[in-house]
């Protein structure tokens, strides 16, 4: 296993994550439950499954289509992202 790759991917996803909605939803269910054990552990078992589902279809896209085009259709999705934030300001 790469350490420094699984350290890499955990930092990311997790300052990526703080403030999310997944996370207020868990603090407003937590706070409101008789038992915050089950909601923590539904919390953590459906984001380790969503991740789980993306890196199996990530895998499965990436067998298929060469690194090139990925690496193309990302940057072109982020551009256009980009360029619709630009455009639309106030929203």
């Amino acid at each position: 296993m790469d350490w420094q790759l699984l350290s890499l991917s955990f930092v990311t996803v997790f300052l990526a994550e703080i403030g999310d909605k997944s996370q207020l939803a868990a603090i407003a269910l937590s706070g409101s439950s008789r038992s915050p054990q089950a909601v923590f552990l539904g919390t953590v078992t459906a984001l380790v499954l969503a991740s789980f589902v993306g890196v199996i279809i990530g895998e499965g896209v990436a067998a298929f289509l060469p690194a090139k085009l990925l690496k193309a259709g990302a940057a072109i999705g982020f551009a256009l992202l980009a360029l619709g934030i630009l455009m639309n300001p106030e929203d």
